[in-house]
């Protein structure tokens, strides 16, 4: 996300303000980590960003980042409304699960970046989403109206877009306090051994390479991957599989970092998988990772919500070949 400007004034401001009361009896800490651990804004980065800009207040008064929360503190976030101005809404074909007038679920296909960044300025789910929606959440910020959470370029599934301000607070939580739940579907090179378990891997940034993922890092997050294995491919010389997972925490590239841990890496990784995630002898067209179910509690509603999407085509068709080949 851009910088906001050195305060709030002049900005266009969300109609509603976000609150939240710290609890009687809570130990609740810097204003920073307490809101982004609490729901009011999606991270502690932007919590800071909104504190820099006087748009995020205790009592009614402007603090700084360290400001230590006390009990019965009222702390309020004024989010700034998307600028879709900035971005030109693009009439690009989306798969719209659901949609109502708080949130909307999309079946994002395969090689589509969810929002705006260096290299990719168009042809994103934003840009889509600013054509095919009215209203979206300005919490995300001007690159990232709307949106919740995030899938891989070539991962292909579910996702949660909100469209006011106080859905994308209360899908935030849900995911903080693993209420949210999301099954995907992998191919990989190799068996799992054993077929079903749960992988315990804390990662983070790798201390060598900052543009992956890995458990040798020096801030390594607790991340928690349950998986089963639901077809086994036995082959001489490349083996693979169709592998259910159920994500605990959903730290970045954590299926992919977690799978190659287990040595069957997800086929097509190009940064995880190296030369096994392109077996000879089988064409691989990308990252065969989807996210097939997303269970949710509707914000307004209260009632939970489960969605599927059936798997792409370039997925079945290498399925369909892998089944082939083992037979």
């Amino acid at each position: 996300m851009r910088p906001l400007p050195a305060t709030g004034a002049g900005l266009p401001l969300s109609d509603t303000p976000l609150t939240r009361t710290v609890p009687p009896g809570a130990d609740p800490g810097r204003i920073d980590v307490w809101a982004a651990a609490n729901g009011l804004v999606p991270s502690r980065a932007q919590a800071q960003r909104l504190i820099e800009a006087e748009l995020l207040t205790v009592n009614g008064q402007t603090v700084k980042s360290n400001h230590r929360l006390h009990p019965g503190d009222v702390v309020s976030a004024n989010i700034p409304k998307p600028e879709p101005l900035e971005l030109t809404p693009e009439d690009i074909p989306l798969d719209i699960v659901f949609e109502d007038a708080h949130l909307a679920v999309i079946n994002k296909p395969p090689g589509m970046v969810v929002h705006p960044a260096p290299g990719n300025w168009e042809g994103t789910l934003v840009h889509a989403l600013l054509h095919h929606l009215k209203g979206l959440s300005g919490i995300g910020g001007r690159e990232r109206p709307g949106i919740v959470h995030r899938l891989d370029r070539d991962t292909s599934g579910l996702l949660v877009v909100a469209k006011t301000d106080q859905a994308h607070q209360h899908l935030s939580a849900q995911l903080k306090r693993r209420e949210m739940g999301r099954r995907y579907q992998a191919l990989t090179a190799g068996i799992p051994k054993p077929a079903q378990g749960t992988i315990n891997l804390a990662i983070g940034r790798d201390r060598k390479d900052r543009k992956r993922i890995s458990p040798h890092s020096d801030q390594t997050r607790h991340a928690v991957t349950h998986y089963r294995t639901l077809e086994p491919f036995p082959h001489p010389t490349a083996s693979a599989a169709l592998v259910e997972l159920k994500l605990e925490t959903g730290r970045t590239h954590q299926i992919r970092v977690h799978l190659t841990h287990q040595k069957t890496p997800v086929l097509g990784d190009p940064v995880y998988g190296a030369k096994r995630a392109h077996p000879a002898g089988l064409t691989v067209p990308r990252l065969m990772l989807h996210a097939a179910r997303l269970t949710l509690i509707h914000p307004v509603s209260g009632e939970k919500m489960t969605f599927e999407a059936p798997l792409p085509d370039d997925f079945v068709t290498l399925l369909n070949t892998l089944r082939e080949r083992s037979a």
